[in-house]
């Protein structure tokens, strides 16, 4: 099952359990920790009395009482000393701790915070790469929903160079192509044999910020197209009969081409197994747009066989869309770990690959 980037509060998901990023007594403290004990009520706190405390990167499990998931998974993460305490593997310790109990109790979804991001001071940014990291190298193997929750935009944050570069190729890709035109006037310094200029008022997206006049010559106005002649009429049954590769055919057949097993290709994905199933089933299957990027993502494959494959599934990729630019971003640069760009795209607000 998938890896899930979410906005919410944690103590309204209704999942098998949540995971609390508690202090080493397991006695409610600030953030997290407080939010749930406060809305768990006090049989929570009486079972933790009974727990004797936990250490840093280990976990323990509770019910849940008041809240709507089933359990509580309670775990200590490291306090941020500069980085060289130890601090890395403490973090990772507590996310495989966690996991650990999610399998040996059968748990089928479990949802996490960021980790000791908070007040214990880990750097935001270090904090999601360990999550991320530790969450899906266990995803590889087992088959679980995991949720990884945000609370509010200031508490998520991806590689500051990596957001420039993307915010960069989006202002370079996007702002060729998405303006419109609010006026024309003839420049009242042309003569009538030079070559007049019309002011064109060019507004941006509201992402851009900005508002800019350039100069257009009027010859470099295309002419009207000439009309384009009728193509030769076709019977119906003629055109079914060119029906192409469908996406569910064109995937089967690049997931053999690359050697790949159907389970190593819907992990990568992000996708879950039964809607897999349901697209290798039906060789129709009209995908979502975000589900066929994420198979062309696991699949690795170039812009034009991303484009192809889109095509399939009735999609194209534009320069008007910034959900499309971050995706033509990553395949540029050959990067095709589908939770990287599901956290460039969380971090843009746009939406992600997979389920």
């Amino acid at each position: 099952m998938p890896l899930q980037l979410i906005r919410n509060d944690i103590t309204k998901l209704s999942c098998d359990a949540i995971v609390n990023a508690a202090n080493g007594t397991l006695l409610g403290g600030g953030g997290v920790d407080g939010a749930i004990h406060k809305a768990a009520g006090k049989g929570l706190l009486l079972e933790c009395m009974t727990l004797g405390g936990c250490r840093t990167g280990e976990a323990k499990i509770t019910g849940g009482y008041k809240l709507p998931a089933k359990y509580v998974i309670h775990t200590v993460g490291p306090v941020w000393h500069g980085g060289e305490n130890g601090e890395e593997a403490l973090l990772r310790s507590c996310y495989r701790s966690c996991l650990a109990i999610a399998k040996e109790r059968g748990l089928e979804s479990v949802a996490f915070p960021l980790i000791s991001a908070g007040a214990y001071g880990y750097p935001k940014d270090q904090a999601l790469k360990i999550a991320v990291d530790e969450i899906t190298a266990f995803l590889l193997q087992n088959e679980i929903l995991v949720y990884l929750v945000i609370y509010d935009k200031s508490s998520f944050q991806i590689g500051e160079k990596l957001f420039r570069d993307i915010a960069s190729f989006i202002d370079d890709k996007y702002v060729d192509e998405h303006f419109t035109f609010n006026y024309r006037g003839r420049n009242k310094d042309s003569g009538a044999g030079s070559a007049a200029l019309e002011s064109t008022v060019i507004e941006s997206d509201a992402f851009l910020g900005e508002t800019r006049v350039l100069p257009v010559a009027r010859e470099a106005i295309p002419a009207p197209r000439a009309s384009v002649p009728k193509s030769k009429k076709i019977s119906l049954d003629d055109a079914v009969k060119k029906i192409d590769e469908s996406f569910s055919e064109m995937l089967l057949r690049k997931i053999d081409e690359k050697g790949m097993t159907d389970a190593a290709c819907y992990k990568k994905a992000n996708i879950d197994r039964k809607l897999f199933s349901k697209i290798r089933s039906d060789a129709f299957y009209r995908p979502s747009k975000t589900t066929a990027i994420a198979f062309a993502i696991a699949l690795e494959l170039s812009l034009e066989e991303t484009r192809e494959m889109l095509m399939k599934a009735g999609f194209a990729l534009s320069h008007s869309n910034k959900f499309d630019i971050i995706i033509e971003y990553f395949i540029t640069n050959g990067n095709y770990n589908v939770f990287e760009i599901n956290e460039a795209l969380f971090a843009f607000d746009q939406a992600l690959l997979g389920t």
